[in-house]
């Protein structure tokens, strides 16, 4: 298991950008995991974003592709995303997961381990 800490949440005006961090922490490094990120509005279900396998690949959501970028700096433990051009649709609350490698492969997305979340809203 891995432990995640989610930051660098806040509120944004249309069209900004922002970035929110995770931290991972635990007996097993960040780097033998698959991540992801993933958001929930209020009366919605909890969407999958992003994804980042073993190997460096990336999936997006169609919802946030080509604005949203995901990376991972594993000297840091950290796991990032970027967002561009953002839009009142993306407020929501923001996690990160470590995730089944087998379920990027899917598409499923199948998370092992979740971080509290940090809130984004856009207005």
């Amino acid at each position: 298991h891995v432990q995640l800490v989610e930051s660098g949440g806040g509120s944004v005006q249309t069209g900004g950008s922002l970035r929110v961090s995770c931290l991972a922490s635990g007996a097993t490094h960040m780097s033998n995991f698959c991540m992801a990120w993933f958001r929930q509005a209020p009366g919605k279900q909890r969407e999958g974003l992003a994804s980042y396998a073993l190997h460096g690949s990336t999936t997006y959501a169609d919802s946030v592709k080509g604005r949203f970028t995901i990376s991972k700096d594993n000297a840091k433990s950290t796991l990032f995303l970027q967002m561009n051009s953002l839009r009142p649709e993306d407020t929501a609350m923001y996690y990160c997961a470590a995730v089944l490698c087998g379920s990027v492969r899917t598409g499923t997305l199948r998370a092992t381990d979740w971080g509290q979340g940090t809130q984004v809203t856009v207005s």
